[in-house]
């Protein structure tokens, strides 16, 4: 079954205005099913899994774009970095002509691959100006449910118009369903094939860590790099603290830098930067960190159902992570730097937003709450307006049905309205 993709849109927006689309993300979120959904019928497609294929990219990248010409689409680019500086050529070459017949460059080349360190730099180098990067991920809630999705509004107005168009009883999910979800993920495969979990999640390990792992952290390191995979999963929605992660892994703390990078870069994992705009020292100073695809997370830590999760002591880590995951999802799929955006707060008075999303001249902060209790009618985040940007209304999601007011400046916002 194929699962549309939000981020189609944003593809097809852009695919005349550049002679070529780079399309990084973690192994198994539907890079090449996209790709071949809108461009199948009219590119060609190799693939540098294929070994006779990436010894010909790497050995040879100017014959290899001779024997596959444009329009193509390349799978798996990481494995084949020599192509893209002889794709650089093709396209100026095109360019050129396409100058002299003053007609506009055609989209030549729609590029694959694992985010990884390697490539990012190569293609910033080779094809700066020349590609449109976007980066996807695991399924986020709407494309399971087959809905329609968008860029998250945290505008209190734009929600209120949003929310008149639906049916609050038909979107609503109970605490026990959105758990049912979060355990469940959102890996393209595993929820059509409804494959056995624990097969589907080891083999994907296993993939990971020779694939896009080992050629990055040194042979004798493998079993801590496991470790540290299994810890940083017990730690989602959680401050960084290199020092005592390494103090827990037993490695040194320039080396949990470095890991957390890779899990970051390879889309795994994200990190949320404090908002401390002049910063003070009573602003915390640490990232924040969080799993990307829920499910990974929770086999991870070894939940065996979702109500384990529910009802265990990580249940407000998961709801968190989920949320986080949704609203940063939404952005990737508008292609959106989530990280120009999105922040955390935290003090040392204990004065907190769980995320900050930041306007050109306003700040929207959130609070997410797992349960259905209500806050205290005095919440405020007026500990914000320090920063002498207008602090817009704020929103507290959570498990409730409807839009609903706290006080004058906070109102609840329903978790089924992230992203539509």
């Amino acid at each position: 079954m194929y699962y549309p993709r939000t981020i189609e849109k944003k593809i097809k927006s852009i695919k005349d205005d550049y002679a070529a689309i780079t399309i990084y993300g973690a192994r198994q979120v539907g890079k090449s099913t996209v790709v071949d959904h809108i461009f199948g019928d009219e590119y060609v497609s190799v693939t540098l899994d294929d070994l006779d294929e990436k010894r010909l990219a790497n050995d040879n990248p100017k014959l290899f774009l001779e024997t596959h010409p444009w329009p193509l689409i390349i799978d798996e680019i990481q494995k084949g970095v020599p192509l893209l500086e002889q794709i650089k050529i093709k396209i100026d070459d095109e360019k050129k002509r396409c100058l002299k017949e003053n007609k506009r460059v055609p989209l030549m080349y729609i590029l694959t691959g694992s985010n990884q360190f390697e490539l990012q730099k190569a293609v910033s180098d080779s094809l700066a100006g020349r590609t449109a990067i976007l980066t996807m991920s695991s399924l986020s809630n709407n494309e399971i449910e087959k809905k329609e999705g968008s860029l998250f509004n945290p505008d209190l107005e734009v929600i209120k118009e949003k929310y008149k168009k639906i049916i609050p009883k038909d979107m609503y999910k109970t605490r026990k369903e959105i758990f049912k979800k979060i355990f469940l993920g959102g890996m393209p495969e595993y929820i059509d094939k409804g494959l056995n979990r624990t097969t589907f999640y080891s083999s994907y390990i296993k993939t990971y860590i020779e694939k896009d792992v080992m050629k990055l952290i040194a042979v004798d390191k493998e079993r801590d790099f496991l470790r540290f995979l299994d810890y940083m999963a017990l730690r989602t929605a959680q401050q960084i603290n290199y020092d005592d992660i390494a103090r827990n892994i037993g490695i040194d703390a320039r080396t949990v830098k470095s890991w957390i990078s890779i899990l970051v870069t390879s889309g795994i994992a994200i990190t949320l930067e404090p908002y401390a705009k002049n910063l003070s020292n009573r602003v915390t100073k640490m990232e924040k960190f969080y799993f990307l695809d829920t499910g990974l997370c929770a086999y991870l830590c070894k939940w065996p159902n979702a109500e384990m999760i529910e009802n265990g002591v990580m249940n407000g880590a998961f709801y968190e992570t989920y949320v986080i995951s949704e609203i940063v999802k939404s952005f990737m799929n508008a292609g959106e730097d989530y990280r120009q955006f999105l922040y955390y707060y935290r003090d040392k008075d204990k004065k907190e937003a769980d995320l900050i999303i930041e306007g050109s001249d306003c700040i929207y902060p959130l609070e997410v709450k797992k349960g259905i209790n209500p806050v205290s009618s005095n919440f405020n985040f007026n500990f914000l307006e320090k920063y002498g940007k207008q602090v817009m209304k704020g929103l507290v999601i959570d498990s409730r049905e409807d839009l609903f007011p706290i006080n004058e400046n906070n109102w609840y916002l329903p978790i089924y309205m992230i992203g539509i």
